[in-house]
């Protein structure tokens, strides 16, 4: 029978981890974490994703802000703002709202922001200490995945691991964590000869293509955990990058879309917004 990984009581168990961690870090330091959201332009998706992350802030004890600013804002003027909150000693993670209006680019708004307040983990400082294994910011959605697996019991070492997508945010990062848990990965994307049967030999498969259900039932191998990462919005509403229902009948375990990756990936925003400010005062709990 297959187990859907239940990722909205798992991020909950998340969240209040958070919560007692952010507790004992201002009765050790006498300040909450501080988290600061900015958002450039008025795009309403973002606009309920920043309100979002800053509820689930607050909720668990942090303080958190947001920041909109003026589409046409330029790269000067939005580095002038993160260079004041690098210097705010109480913000202890930066997060820029992605997508970004023109002229901005990501990869430039990635380079400014300090590493050690970067909880989006998309950073070159962060990138480069992910890549060489040592301690970082990991991108929030490949830090939630791993959690799903570890609480769905997957044992990832020696594995044959497929990750469907390719990008900074979320395939890259994957995959070097699923090969640090000492499985055999292979990235694949859209340019993938013969994808399916690739897919197909997989025990563990993540996808995050962009595309909705994509990923075919017979592209699953029997017994498979398959890790859905995709949120399109379709004329049947919200679909992942996998056909739920037909890969359900042969995978061992797998995400719904939504209530799978979704809230871990929010989830795990707080987690790198508790590391960050305890890494800053030395806090090794």
């Amino acid at each position: 029978m297959t187990t859907i990984i239940d990722g909205k009581a798992i991020a909950e168990a998340v969240r209040s981890e958070v919560a007692d961690g952010v507790a004992a870090f201002a009765e050790a330091h006498g300040r909450t974490p501080g988290l600061v959201g900015i958002q450039v332009g008025d795009d309403p998706a973002s606009e309920i994703y920043q309100r979002m992350k800053q509820e689930d802030a607050e909720a668990c004890g942090m303080v958190a802000r947001r920041i909109q600013l003026p589409a046409g804002t330029s790269q000067a003027e939005l580095d002038q703002l993160l260079d004041e909150l690098d210097a705010d000693a109480g913000v202890d993670g930066i997060l820029v709202q992605l997508p970004v209006p023109e002229p901005l680019e990501e990869p430039q708004i990635a380079a400014k922001i300090a590493a050690v307040k970067d909880v989006d983990g998309f950073s070159p400082g962060n990138v480069g200490r992910l890549l060489r294994g040592e301690p970082a910011h990991v991108p929030c959605t490949p830090a939630g995945v791993m959690r799903l697996l570890s609480e769905a019991d997957v044992a990832l070492e020696g594995t044959r691991a497929v990750v469907i997508g390719r990008s900074v945010i979320v395939g890259k990062p994957m995959a070097l964590l699923l090969i640090a848990a000492n499985a055999t990965v292979t990235v694949a994307h859209s340019r993938t000869k013969d994808l399916p049967a690739l897919a197909a030999e997989a025990d563990v498969l993540v996808v995050a293509a962009g595309r909705a259900e994509m990923v075919r039932g017979d592209w699953v191998k029997e017994g498979a955990t398959v890790i859905d990462v995709g949120t399109n919005r379709t004329d049947d509403g919200l679909k992942g990058d996998v056909a739920f229902d037909e890969a359900s009948e042969r995978a061992g375990a797998i995400t719904p879309v939504p209530g799978g990756v979704g809230p871990m990936t929010r989830a795990y925003l707080l987690v790198n917004t508790l590391a960050a400010a305890r890494r800053r005062v030395g806090d090794d709990s």
